[in-house]
């Protein structure tokens, strides 16, 4: 196999490592598949048949700081927010906290239902539903939004813009909440980490009445600001503030219908808030809607560009804990609907409910504008009654948690966090089960003392992504030197008089992407069955060469067996073998890449056998050495795939690159690697070749290029090295006129492992 060098890449490993800035860190394709594989995990439990992406940007003067289009969460690693966190490992939490809330988007927002609620509004109609409008102040409110957003295409753009926002505001905190109670360990610690600094940052009501003294802030933000904090946090910052202060009050007048959209797995529930939050807040809303357009026509008249949705992305944006709305085309993950549903900030939502109904009871004559709210009422008809009992639908899909299925844990459990392993542990293996166990008299406490508990691995967690980040920055140095060495061995060989003028060119992948990785695990699990059987059958031959003893059934032997004698294929002799050592063996293998490899899936057979015997020689610690070549011009191309030795463990998936290219100088490519395989010190060295037995290169054809060919093996069957000949189908009449009776027909690759364990055995001598 191809040998790490581990010494050499360690070396490089620790000069590497102190040197990886947080930009390399935490953009690093390494993360990002850290990401990626944690959501696999995460999701596997909903069936979920879509792996999410991650894209880890660092862009300073981005205020994006996360989002998804449910396909790809992108992360703004180099936002002020994330860089001005002290410590690298607490960088990491945040991140992980961004990428938590961003999956949570993922699994339960509904985006296809969020697409047709705001186009409904577009059409000047509510969906699901029509809110309830609970006072004459809301009928009022209703009529003059309709009448504002149908006045202008402008209007309605905005009231759309907003509803999404408010849509959005309200979805954050539904999400957050699944994902805390869902996901313990990883997820949640980060979540946690980055909603402590989101809450931190929480202005308080006295400091928002501030702001909107010196115009930096609109009363309506000042409401919806309060509205994030509670759907997210459960609590208000009242500072300084009386209970009764309208942007306090306006959301205490919406607390219990939030709850019950933020408590509902119907994604309709949110929608209904949502439009009701827009009535009922529509007094403030319609004077913040004019001083944005006031703001846009003054940009526009000083030469701007932007569009009003623009300007009031660019006001919003300064909201503290907000998020980017998510985009997607699709719906929830199917366990992620239907009834009541418990909350990670109860405690506090409750506290906040008792400041309500404080501030209720202290300022009746708030409530409404002429009286109690139940005078001022409107009139609902039996239907809308109805709706107002239950809005929380009849789908039968419940919570994972309400099922009784434990959460998927990803590094912790409910009683404590576990240490993070990159190793598969702790499943439960599937099993047939006639009963549950149901228990009796259950109840539901809250424990007011609770303190969450610390993950204190997270910076170790971080140490394992700098070594890895350290070992592929170091491996990829180490490679590009080894490129050097072997542009110098390849200029010091004498390719002869009929290749003179040559330019050969050494080509080989320093760093493997995760492209070629997919596509090997995506073909190779028949290919490596194959691999397997052969080398079961080879130890066989080995353990039975090292052991010796008697050998029986054979056709020639110095002892007759009487035993044996009824038997009609005339094995019937035995002999006794003295217990032998292996011979040390070595392999190169030798791959056409020219364009008429692309014919009859030649290519295809090609790197297959690659595939084959790179892990066969890998599973029997046999070096291997693999090549493939091809023509650019005057210039032979000469692809290394896997070296003898080795600085990572990639070369099976560098066997992904083999394809038809160019035209084929056989001649060149053939003595390199020839040469390289007679510098081996192995007992045994096997030169395979795989081709079609048609060299086709300017000035290198027909009869001449076949007798240097046969020249080549000839000068290095001299020096020890034995050659095989592969041919597929109809070439081995090709093959076996320039290279003689040593080939080997890969066109079945089932029957390779008894193919090739028969000509290994004749060049071992078993």
């Amino acid at each position: 196999m191809a040998r790490v060098n581990h010494k050499l890449v360690k070396e490089r490993l620790n000069e590497k490592r102190s040197k990886i800035t947080d930009r390399q860190f935490f953009t690093s394709r390494l993360l990002a598949g850290h990401f990626e594989d944690m959501a696999a995990a995460q999701t596997r439990r909903y069936k979920y048949n879509r792996r999410v992406h991650v894209n880890l940007i660092w862009e300073p003067d981005n205020g994006m700081m996360a989002m998804t289009d449910n396909k790809v969460i992108i992360i703004n690693c180099g936002n002020k927010f994330i860089t001005k966190v002290k410590g690298r490992a607490n960088r990491y939490q945040v991140i992980c906290g961004f990428f938590a809330h961003e999956l949570g988007h993922v699994l339960y927002t509904d985006f296809l239902g969020d697409q047709t609620h705001n186009n409904m509004l577009g059409q000047g109609k509510w969906f699901p539903e029509k809110p309830i409008l609970k006072t004459n102040a809301d009928i009022r409110n209703e009529a003059a939004l309709w009448d504002y957003a149908n006045d202008s295409e402008e209007n309605m753009q905005a009231v759309r813009y907003i509803a999404a926002e408010i849509s959005n505001v309200i979805e954050d905190g539904y999400i957050e909440d699944r994902m805390l109670l869902n996901f313990p360990g990883t997820l949640k610690y980060g979540l946690e980490s980055l909603r402590e600094i989101h809450f931190e940052q929480m202005p308080t009501v006295t400091q928002l009445i501030e702001e909107e003294d010196d115009n930096k802030r609109h009363l309506f933000e000042s409401i919806l600001q309060n509205i994030l904090s509670y759907v997210k946090f459960g609590e208000i910052k009242y500072g300084d503030e009386p209970l009764s202060d309208v942007r306090i009050k306006t959301v205490f007048d919406l607390i219990l219908d939030i709850d019950q959209a933020l408590m509902s797995g119907v994604a309709k529930d949110r929608m209904i808030i949502t439009n009701y939050i827009l009535v009922h807040c529509w007094e403030y809303l319609a004077d913040y809607l004019e001083e944005c357009k006031k703001r846009h026509q003054e940009a526009v008249a000083a030469g701007a560009t932007s569009t009003l949705s623009e300007t009031l992305a660019s006001m919003l944006g300064a909201m503290t804990g907000g998020s980017t709305a998510g985009t997607g085309n699709s719906t929830p993950v199917a366990q992620s609907s239907g009834g009541p549903i418990n909350s990670a900030t109860a405690l506090k939502r409750a506290k906040t409910k008792s400041d309500a109904g404080k501030s209720g009871s202290d300022n009746n004559s708030n409530d409404s504008e002429n009286g109690s709210e139940e005078e001022n009422a409107a009139p609902q008809t039996e239907t809308e009654k109805g709706k107002n009992t239950s809005q929380s639908g009849d789908e039968d899909n419940t919570d994972p948690i309400e099922d009784g299925l434990a959460p998927l844990d990803d590094g912790g459990n409910s009683s404590g966090k576990q240490n993070i392993s990159s190793e598969e542990g702790g499943r439960i293996p599937y099993h047939q089960t006639d009963t549950l166990y149901a228990p009796e008299g259950g109840t539901t406490e809250y424990d007011a003392d609770y303190q969450r508990q610390k993950y204190d691995k997270a910076a170790s967690d971080i140490e394992i992504l700098l070594d890895k980040m350290a070992e592929r920055a170091a491996c990829k140095e180490l490679e590009n030197a080894r490129i050097k060495e072997l542009r110098d061995v390849a200029q010091n060989i004498s390719y002869g008089d009929i290749h003179s003028g040559i330019n050969v060119r050494i080509n080989r992948i320093n760093s493997v992407d995760e492209q070629l990785v997919d596509q090997f695990n995506e073909i190779a699990a028949p290919l490596l069955a194959i691999s397997k059987q052969l080398t079961r059958s080879i130890i066989r031959q080995f353990d039975d060469y090292r052991r010796g003893g008697k050998q029986t059934g054979l056709l020639m032997g110095r002892r007759l067996e009487a035993r044996a004698l009824p038997r009609n294929d005339g094995k019937v002799f035995s002999k006794n073998a003295l217990p032998n050592e292996i011979p040390q063996l070595s392999v190169g293998l030798l791959l056409d890449e020219s364009g008429s490899m692309g014919c009859a899936d030649r290519c295809t057979y090609a790197r297959a056998t690659a595939i084959i015997l790179h892990d066969f020689c890998e599973s029997l610690d046999i070096p291997v050495m693999i090549y493939g070549h091809s023509t650019s011009g005057d210039d032979v191309h000469l692809y290394s795939y896997a070296e003898f030795e080795g600085f990572d463990n990639n070369d099976k998936y560098r066997l992904m690159d083999i394809h038809a290219r160019g035209s084929n100088r056989d001649g060149a490519a053939l003595r390199f690697v020839a040469e390289q395989l007679s510098k081996r010190t192995e007992d045994v060295k096997i030169l395979i070749l795989v081709s079609d037995g048609q060299p086709a290169h300017w000035g290198y054809s027909g009869t001449a290029a076949e007798e240097d060919l046969r020249g080549i093996k000839q000068e290095y069957q001299r020096k020890g090295i034995l050659f095989i000949a592969a041919a597929i189908g109809d070439d081995k009449q090709n093959i076996e006129r320039i290279y003689g009776n040593s080939f080997l027909d890969i066109t079945d690759l089932s029957q390779l492992p008894i193919k090739l364990t028969s000509i290994i055995k004749k060049h071992l001598q078993f």
